[in-house]
């Protein structure tokens, strides 16, 4: 019988202590072992990077011109500080008020009807069999998304001018002609429904691609239960791409205040003001056309400072109820 070699140490004597585990390596060493050793990889992001720096962060120095009164051919950061004069005039502006107003409906408007229309098509072609049919209709849905908005915004124009074809239709019907164009009520309708037309298809591209990580025994096992095709898609499906659909809207709600500048500008005038004049326009006539750059400056920083809270709420808003958020 052979016996332990280990003895066990004297009553009243204690173990010697363990040695300490091996220094674990700095971040910065690691960090700067990654980056020799994949510094290929690293490089594809110095562009990006570049483009972010030079046309996102330096671009926000000239914020201060928002507190200082700004003159053309002077400094590039202004020739004197005048504190909130500029917030406190676009505050007291009436004009300013209702183009507040005009972005808040777009806005609201925007994401009411172009946030669950693509959710709603990525589902039924999920549901199409038929893969000549399903690549069809994707082609044709994706196509707006490649035209530039100077071309849809043409196309709007041209379908909807007083001797184009929308207009031909209703005469057909013996309706008078409609000058949708210089209407301020049907303004933010043609922005909506241009923007749907435009976006939809494109934005089911993530839904579709969420749909594919769903565990197909998960709908095995719902059909066991008795499950139709509805609750399928509201207990297995909805949840399986409920963490892409919330990024999504909480980057939608951040550029809720950024109705599409270009698009805006391409469609509307001034007979129309009273409705499609929004904050990004309104800042573009008083900074370029009208040379106040301190105050289109004021009220830039001002819907910036907007859209930061919106998102911001809309990531905590998310993270508290649902579990699920951007950051």
């Amino acid at each position: 019988m052979s016996t332990s070699t280990k003895s066990a140490s004297p009553p009243g004597v204690q173990d010697p202590p363990a040695p300490p585990p091996p220094p674990r390596p700095s971040a910065r060493v690691t960090w700067r072992r990654a980056l020799r050793r994949d510094w290929q990889l690293y490089s594809l992001a110095l562009l990006p990077l570049l483009f972010f720096l030079v046309f996102r962060y330096l671009p926000m120095l000239g914020n201060v011109i928002a507190f200082r009164r700004f003159e053309p051919g002077g400094s590039m950061f202004g020739e004197q500080w005048v504190g909130l004069r500029y917030v406190e005039m676009f505050l007291s502006d009436p004009t300013f008020w209702q183009v507040f107003r005009n972005t808040l409906w777009l806005g609201g408007l925007t994401l009411v009807f172009c946030f669950p229309i693509p959710i709603v098509l990525a589902l039924l072609l999920n549901e199409v069999r038929r893969r000549a049919l399903k690549r069809f209709v994707q082609s044709v849905s994706y196509l707006p998304h490649f035209l530039s908005i100077v071309i849809v915004a043409g196309i709007t124009l041209q379908m909807l001018a007083t001797d184009g074809p929308v207009n031909h239709v209703l005469g057909w019907f013996g309706h008078d002609e409609i000058r949708f164009i210089q209407e301020p009520e049907w303004f933010r309708t043609i922005y909506v429904g241009s923007e749907i037309w435009q976006t939809a298809g494109w934005g089911t591209i993530l839904y579709l691609a969420a749909l594919t990580t769903i565990d197909e025994d998960l709908y095995e096992a719902a059909r066991i239960d008795g499950a139709g095709r509805w609750r399928q898609t509201w207990h297995v499906t909805l949840p399986g791409i409920r963490p892409t659909m919330i990024t999504l809207l909480i980057l939608n709600v951040g550029t809720f205040m950024a109705v599409g500048f270009e698009k805006v500008l391409l469609l509307y005038n001034p007979l129309t003001y009273q409705s499609s004049d929004v904050i990004s326009t309104y800042v573009y006539r008083t900074g370029v056309e009208s040379n106040s750059f301190s105050y289109a400056a004021a009220i830039g920083l001002f819907e910036a400072v907007i859209g930061l809270v919106l998102i911001t709420s809309a990531n905590q808003l998310s993270r508290r109820t649902v579990g699920t958020s951007l950051w």
